[in-house]
């Protein structure tokens, strides 16, 4: 059965969410060669290219396979979802267990690893971070920004690390956290929950890592965030 032309606009997409379609039906089993360029582009009434860049974008989805001298292959009859979108869907507890895991070592590695550069932008942080507790313990609301400030003082920690994976999987995880802090925030009466709001906790934390004391900087952390995670439970 032929796959029918496709209407003008972006092409490239509509000739990838068509075969994305078929192979969801089953049409090509997994394994199953897909037909050549030629064949394709003609059923789909469009050019050589556009099939091309639609597989290219399957490919990348983990759908198809190209194989050199052979053709394409169906891998997968769902795409695969990227670990951004994992994360928007995780629950914030999950998250915050590898969050865990992730910060906590870094912290390790930051004592150790500090410049003097890295030394003042986690007394900056510090210091932004407790002006705005500052507001909120005169009555203003906490709210985001209080959020914010936490995250960046927790980021220049990992930052300190110097390990540039440990950086950007930081960075993926912070979308999600700062939804489920934001939310945590709605949750709890967080002025009369804890006066400072965590201020001696990530006082100790930069001061260890400041002072090289590897094993104090991990297990300040560690219990810091284990004791937000009970919260967010």
């Amino acid at each position: 059965m032929p796959l029918g032309a496709l209407r003008p606009s972006p092409l490239v997409e509509q000739a990838a969410q068509a075969l994305r379609e078929e192979i969801a039906a089953g049409r090509w089993p997994v394994g199953t060669k897909l037909p050549g360029e030629t064949t394709l582009a003609a059923q789909l009434g469009v050019g050589r290219s556009t099939v091309r860049e639609a597989l290219r974008a399957l490919a990348g989805a983990g759908l198809v396979q190209p194989r050199q001298g052979s053709g394409v292959f169906v891998m997968a009859t769902e795409a695969q979802e990227d670990w951004p979108a994992r994360l928007r869907r995780a629950a914030i507890g999950d998250v915050y267990e590898v969050r865990m895991l992730v910060e906590v070592q870094a912290a390790r590695l930051a004592a150790t690893r500090r410049t003097e550069a890295d030394i003042t932008a986690l007394r900056v942080a510090l210091a932004t971070r407790r002006e705005i507790a500052a507001g909120v313990s005169k009555g203003a609301e906490l709210d985001a920004r209080f959020v914010d400030a936490d995250i960046a003082l927790h980021a220049a920690v990992v930052a300190a690390a110097h390990n540039p994976v440990l950086t950007d999987l930081f960075a993926e995880f912070v979308p999600a956290l700062r939804k489920g802090l934001i939310d945590l925030l709605g949750l709890l009466d967080v002025r009369s929950h804890e006066r400072g709001h965590g201020d001696a906790a990530h006082a100790a934390l930069v001061e260890a890592v400041a002072g090289g004391d590897a094993g104090a900087a991990g297990d300040i952390l560690e219990q810091e965030l284990r004791e937000t995670l009970a919260h967010l439970r």
